[in-house]
């Protein structure tokens, strides 16, 4: 050894330092990498972090993936599930993760924190797919309690889409032919091709910003034909998705073909399987609108005639119940005139002459011929009434020492109970009257 080593050699680490520094230069050389190849000795561990081997032919290497990262897929009886290109997790399956290499500094032993896992040879494109797509739905934007509804009769909707696609043929086509009262706004971009995301997304916040131009829109329609994962790749772009959830206006994603899928088709209010499909989704038929308002028409008018007759039989039977009450009205007051008249003649002034006059007739005839001596026997009962009544009469008594008391009021008193103390009486004898007061 010589003295060159000795003097490089001197500072001695602590095993901490020298991790750390290892640490430090593999972070900092290598950062995010990809690597591929086969699962080994996998174990989810109880805290929810997965733990495996990545190995080839030559050589392997530890790698992780923390809960918060990528949670493991599990059935019910504990079997690994994929989905989508996301792999099987077990031993023996061929892979290719992305992560950053570090160092688990405890054990002194270097590692890859995976981020992403897909198949091997599924390709770069549907591995950044698939990781923008758990990041997104992780921040919920795929839930449906977010998303928009769309209005049944939209006046005004935008299209953002390339101007020469067929895509904006055959949508205007299905629109005019279904909607011919709507006003279609295109925004044309490019849907292809490096910032083509960039031009889609300004686009779509321009048509949902009313300007002096064109008023507020109901709906906007992001489309394009169908094509390969690099053809559609734009509208997967995550400026595009988050655009599509800030505005304030529905979006309808209308890409590619049936199968086909991008982020921009989960972020959306509705997602149409092809832009003819969308075109039918957003707009009645007017076909269809016709032959409901024609069936309105028919029921309306159904419903008028019918409330008409039960009006007017309503009608008829109160004007003939209103006639019959009338009716019988006027015979009672018909009859009360009657008994009035006939109460009148019963009263009359000229019949109460003629009555009393024929009393007075026949009075006079009666004595007319009266015998004299009926005359001459009523005179002598008359006479001996009179000679009793001088004989029985109070003057007749008060005559014979007889006296007659009265209280103040004139009253006749005929008992002691009704005198009380005090009380003025008056005093009636044969030539006179007193007043005098009770002890």
């Amino acid at each position: 050894m010589t003295a060159d080593f000795f003097q490089a050699s001197s500072k001695v680490f602590t095993v901490a330092e020298l991790t750390r520094q290892i640490r430090g230069l593999l972070e900092t050389r290598f950062g995010a990498v990809w690597v591929q190849g086969e699962v080994s000795n996998y174990k989810l561990h109880p805290s929810g972090h997965q733990y495996f081997t990545l190995k080839d032919q030559r050589a392997q290497i530890a790698c992780v993936i923390f809960r918060n990262t990528m949670p493991p897929l599990r059935s019910e009886g504990g079997r690994p599930l994929s989905e989508g290109g996301r792999p099987q997790l077990a031993d023996g399956a061929h892979v290719q993760v992305f992560g950053t290499v570090s160092v688990f500094e405890a054990r002194g032993q270097y590692q890859i924190s995976v981020q992403i896992v897909q198949p091997r040879g599924l390709g770069v494109l549907q591995a950044k797919f698939e990781a923008l797509k758990r990041k997104l739905e992780a921040e919920r934007l795929f839930d449906p309690a977010r998303k928009r509804p769309l209005p049944k009769f939209p006046k005004r909707i935008g299209i953002v889409t390339s101007p020469s696609g067929a895509a904006i043929r055959d949508m205007l086509n299905v629109l005019r032919r279904r909607a011919p009262w709507l006003q279609v706004l295109i925004s044309p971009v490019r849907v292809q091709g490096t910032g083509a995301a960039q031009e889609i997304a300004v686009a779509i916040r321009e048509l949902a910003t009313p300007t002096d131009s064109w008023s507020p829109l109901d709906l906007i329609i992001v489309a394009r034909g169908g094509g390969s994962i690099e053809d559609l790749w734009e509208f997967n772009e995550e400026i595009v998705a988050r655009t599509i959830v800030d505005i304030g206006v529905p979006i309808v994603s209308a890409i590619g073909h049936e199968i086909d899928f991008t982020i921009c088709d989960f972020v959306a209010d509705l997602r149409a399987p092809t832009p003819s499909a969308a075109a039918e989704l957003i707009v009645p038929d007017i076909g269809d609108l016709q032959r409901q308002i024609d069936g309105f028409a028919r029921g309306l008018g159904r419903e008028l005639f019918n409330r008409v007759r039960d009006a007017q039989q309503r009608l008829d039977h109160a004007r003939e119940t209103l006639r019959r009450c009338l009716a019988h009205r006027i015979d009672n007051y018909r009859r009360g005139l009657v008994h009035i008249f006939a109460s009148l003649q019963a009263r009359s002034p000229a019949r109460e002459l003629i009555l009393r006059r024929n009393r007075l007739t026949d009075l006079q005839r009666r004595f007319a011929i009266a015998p004299i001596h009926v005359i001459e026997s009523a005179r002598q009962r008359f006479q001996r009434t009179e000679g009793l009544l001088r004989v029985l009469g109070p003057e007749a008594t008060l005559r014979r020492g007889f006296s007659i008391t009265m209280d103040e009021h004139g009253k006749l008193v005929r008992t002691v109970a009704a005198v009380r103390p005090k009380m003025k009486i008056r005093t009636r004898i044969r030539d006179g009257e007193f007043e005098s007061e009770a002890l």
